[in-house]
């Protein structure tokens, strides 16, 4: 048994059942020897880690660097985008394991500046100006949009293929990729004329505020949220809940069975409150791209009025909950029944997707703005997302972000990123 293979277990293992931390014991029972006998090749967990980093950083520039050089000169600048956008996509559609540790180790514990370093020691610099945008200041930017929705759509295709004990084949990676370009070049295809002449600020205003009153069922889920925003799903535990709520560890039981039960509960309430009240804005537009903005911005202003509910959905967007079998269809149904007309033609497994779509970009939008308005320099101090999701403050900066920002997110989801003039 040598390091490599070792290293090869431990991608394995955490791909298994994607977005789950793991631990040396089964890593060991994967490689059918004991745990002592890890420790002749890794120390500890934290230096099998630092190995695992290097061999993802390794092969995922050695996979991207054929489409980035070509993608820095392709003078188009759409093609270019495209073909860019393509590598990254294929390399976690063809790599399920290295894709869920990224997602749970990589972005989730490293900033932007230690990745950009890593990838450009390898010859690769995510902030080549052929790969900028043409208006830098503009937020989300392209490429934000088009990785998150790669990130979206990847993790739906192993999703899938996971349900049924299987990895994509060839020809299931080809179809997923030219679904996921044509999602993120003309989004859903909608009246370019219609959304061109919307007033934003009037649909801005229709649906200002929430109705969030203070039910003690409402206390009581808000200390469950602020539990799984301090500690993330996995280590938020019951006492957590007690501290936040007031109420005594065996006081909890009268309202949960279990913390799976605590945490079910929770998403689920969650987001039929979210439903109920983007679905009385939608009710006051007959025109379908109205009808999907106010969706967005009320979306937008319920998850800006509770803090503590965006750090946690900012923990599952990228994760699988293990919130018993029937709970996460059950919320994806809960978003399904936001009839858009815009997508009422579609079936409605395709209209749950398209919903879980619109959310896991309206939270990473969220998530991700940058708060930091100081030049990005290598001695910066910048937090990683760890630090930033045991700090509830920046989901409250979310508050700040400029409606025009969800005006461009909108635009990305109507018309894609030809409604972008890219």
């Amino acid at each position: 048994m040598t390091k490599e293979d070792i290293i090869r277990a431990a991608f394995k293992v955490w791909g298994r059942d994607l977005y789950r931390t793991t631990s040396l014991t089964e890593i060991a029972l994967e490689l059918g020897v004991s745990k002592p006998a890890l420790y002749r090749h890794f120390r500890d967990k934290n230096a099998l880690l630092e190995a695992m980093y290097e061999s993802f950083f390794d092969d995922c520039a050695s996979f991207i660097k054929e489409g980035y050089n070509k993608a820095i000169n392709t003078p188009d600048k759409r093609s270019s985008y495209l073909i860019w956008f393509r590598s990254i996509a294929e390399y976690y559609a063809q790599n399920r394991e290295a894709f869920a540790f990224s997602l749970t180790r990589v972005f989730s514990f490293m900033d932007r500046m230690s990745l950009n370093k890593e990838f450009r020691s390898r010859g690769i610099d995510f902030g080549h100006p052929a790969l900028r945008d043409e208006r830098p200041e503009s937020y989300p930017s392209k490429m934000q949009l088009g990785m998150s929705t790669c990130i979206f759509g990847i993790a739906q295709l192993h999703h899938h293929h996971l349900k049924k004990g299987e990895t994509p084949g060839a020809e299931g990676i080809k179809t997923a990729l030219l679904e996921l370009e044509k999602q993120v070049t003309k989004g859903l295809s909608l009246d370019v004329s219609i959304v061109d002449a919307m007033n934003y600020r009037e649909l801005e205003k229709r649906a200002a505020g929430t109705d969030n009153g203070e039910t003690e069922t409402n206390v009581l889920l808000r200390a469950v949220a602020e539990a799984v925003a301090e500690a993330g799903p996995w280590d938020a535990s019951m006492e957590m809940v007690a501290k936040h709520s007031g109420l005594s560890k065996s006081g909890l039981y009268a309202h949960f069975k279990n913390k799976q039960d605590m945490l079910a509960k929770l998403f689920i309430a969650e987001f039929t409150r979210i439903v109920n009240f983007t679905k009385a804005q939608i009710e006051s537009s007959h025109v379908s791209e109205e009808q999907l903005y106010l969706a967005i911005i009320s979306i937008v202003n319920y998850l800006r009025s509770r803090p503590e509910i965006l750090l946690a959905l900012d923990w599952i967007k990228t994760r699988q909950l293990d919130l018993g079998k029937d709970v996460p269809g059950y919320l994806y149904r809960i978003i399904g029944t936001i009839k858009i007309e815009a997508i009422s033609n579609l079936d409605r497994h395709m209209l749950v997707q398209v919903a879980q779509w619109v959310l896991f970009m309206i939270v990473n939008t969220l998530a991700l703005w940058p708060r930091d308005e100081s030049p990005e320099t290598e001695a910066s101090s910048v937090k990683s997302h760890v630090e930033q999701v045991r700090d509830i403050s920046w989901a409250r900066n979310a508050a700040e972000i400029p409606n025009e920002s969800f005006r461009i997110l909108f635009r990305f989801f109507a018309l894609g990123l030809e409604g972008l003039n890219l």
